[in-house]
């Protein structure tokens, strides 16, 4: 594996005349869950040296920006997103003097850094609602949303419908109910409070000076609550990212926000706020709609279902990108489809029940295609081909499997398989010590299905996604650029030109299991 030279400088010290404000939208990120990358002490679990011993493959691959879901401190009851201090580092992670080398040594190798922020809820651990419990007048009384019964906002919907049966949950303790847009140990936050507010925006700081590119914002559309409404899209919470947005523009340009708002794509990008000067709410936001439905088009051979929910997306501000995906370390979410839609997509993608969580499928890409080698290809295709920056999954180059037998979102976050050796190269330990077993079936099993093993055949998966990954950093036009769809003669034929100023580039995608015939009016 041959990589580049690091360079000696960070982005912090880039002049600002090289700047780069439009990076996003040329990037490839790439999600790695430090848990399940790499460990260096020989515990079971991933940590943040670990990570950093990985980074020149990641260079190799050719990843432009890391995104890092949480690593604070935490009980972990939900992966991390059930935050008990926004500033520290989760212990067997690492420290704060470990997420600074690795920082520093992605920027040498021209990697950017960006992390999850949990904006809307904390733990039900975190010192500030043991506090705003047992103390109502205190100082910190007020940091979260409380109530004298449970009537209030019942326009709002239920998330994970499979494990809560109300938004309210009682508190023995302060005797109220508490508000929680996702599981009863994550209690919302205030944002009427005005010292909320303060606290995250200085904890977003926090990380800005550690020398971060930015941050994905974890459920932004649920931050307030306004009674008679369904508590989503708020005015009151673009006013609050507009805020945010400021005061990171001033301090710390060319970062970038990016909004996980898993919404309709004309409820979605009110998150890039004003349209006229270029955006001034978040830089990026995911199209939640446009993953599912790469799914059913290529169960139905249809290119429709693509190409309609392109049709129905709004433009965005100039400043701006849509963040695409295939998978990542939730659930592939069936929120943002039709109920005939979703029960479509379990019926052909999630016939066995364990095979599904809340509203979605809890599988990898490669085994929801099954390990079709041209189906993967065709997904990954679109992925770094239609308009968007693409946000690839850890383990999905080389076609990593799943484990349904492990609990909730757990069946996609397994360790990294680096080699065919002991814990498929990711740990030292006992393999009973492992956070989570190692993938051991006889397709995905870490003994076929590794690193080192596609590193050695230039035909494989790995070596496919990085030719491809360099075929879109050679032509700005697929982040850059325009998007204009072609009528084809044949509705298993997706195609359309990407272009840029001199950069014009002709994708045509089959979605049908044969090849097709089609023509194009160019």
């Amino acid at each position: 594996m041959i990589v580049n030279e690091p360079v000696p400088d960070t982005f912090a010290d880039t002049p600002a005349r090289d700047r780069d404000p439009d990076w996003f939208k040329r990037a490839v990120f790439y999600e790695v869950l430090v848990r399940s990358f790499q460990d260096s002490n020989g515990d079971g679990i991933g940590d943040l040296k670990g990570l950093t011993a990985k980074l020149d493959y990641l260079q190799w691959l050719g990843v432009d920006c890391l995104w890092l879901p949480p690593f604070f401190k935490s009980p972990l009851r939900d992966g991390g997103y059930d935050v008990s201090d926004y500033t520290a580092v989760l212990p067997e992670f690492g420290d704060l003097a470990d997420f600074v080398e690795f920082v520093d040594a992605a920027h040498q190798r021209g990697m950017r850094v960006i992390i999850d922020f949990v904006m809307n809820h904390t733990s039900d651990q975190h010192p500030w609602f043991q506090e705003s419990r047992k103390d109502p007048d205190g100082p910190y009384g007020d940091y979260y949303v409380w109530a004298d019964d449970d009537k209030q906002y019942q326009g709002a919907r239920i998330i994970f419908v499979d494990t809560e049966a109300s938004n309210w949950t009682y508190d023995p303790v302060r005797k109220q109910y508490y508000w929680h847009r996702f599981f009863s140990h994550q209690p919302d936050l205030n944002y009427e409070n005005p010292a909320v507010q303060e606290e995250m925006i200085s904890a977003l700081k926090f990380w800005l000076d550690l020398g971060i590119d930015g941050f994905r914002l974890d459920a932004v559309p649920y931050l307030y609550q306004r009674e008679g409404t369904n508590c989503e899209n708020l005015p009151a919470t673009h006013q609050f990212l507009k805020r945010v947005r400021k005061e990171i523009d001033t301090q710390y340009p060319d970062t970038v926000l990016l909004a996980e708002a898993n919404q309709w794509p004309e409820d979605v990008v009110d998150y890039f706020g004003d349209f006229p000067s270029g955006g001034d709410e978040c830089h990026m936001a995911f199209h939640f709609p446009v993953m599912p439905r790469i799914f059913m088009a290529v169960r139905r051979e249809s290119r429709h279902p693509v190409s309609e929910i392109l049709a129905k997306t709004p433009a965005i501000p100039s400043g701006c990108q849509w963040g695409i995906f295939l998978r990542n370390h939730d659930e592939l979410t069936l929120e943002m489809v039709t109920d005939e839609e979703r029960d479509y997509m379990w019926a052909e993608y999630a016939k066995d029940p364990r095979m599904r969580a809340n509203i979605g499928i809890r599988r990898r890409l490669a085994p929801l295609l099954d390990n079709d080698r041209n189906q993967i290809e065709l997904f990954t295709a679109l992925l770094l081909s239609l308009p968007g920056s693409p946000i690839l999954y850890y383990g999905d180059e080389i076609g990593m499997g799943d484990n349904i037998w492990l609990g909730d979102r757990d069946a996609v976050r397994t360790p990294m398989q680096w080699t065919p050796d002991r814990n498929a190269g990711f740990s030292s330990s006992d393999p009973g010590r492992l956070f989570l077993p190692t993938i051991m079936d006889p397709v995905y099993g870490y003994q076929v299905t590794n690193v080192e093993a596609s590193m050695s055949s230039p035909s494989s998966l790995l070596h496919w996604t990085r030719r491809m990954i360099e075929i879109r950093k050679q032509n700005p036009a697929f982040g850059l650029g325009s998007y204009n769809e072609l009528p084809s003669s044949n509705p298993a034929v997706l195609a359309f030109l990407r272009e840029y100023e001199d950069d014009l580039v002709l994708c045509v995608h089959n979605f049908s299991r044969f090849a097709q015939p089609t023509e194009l009016d160019l």
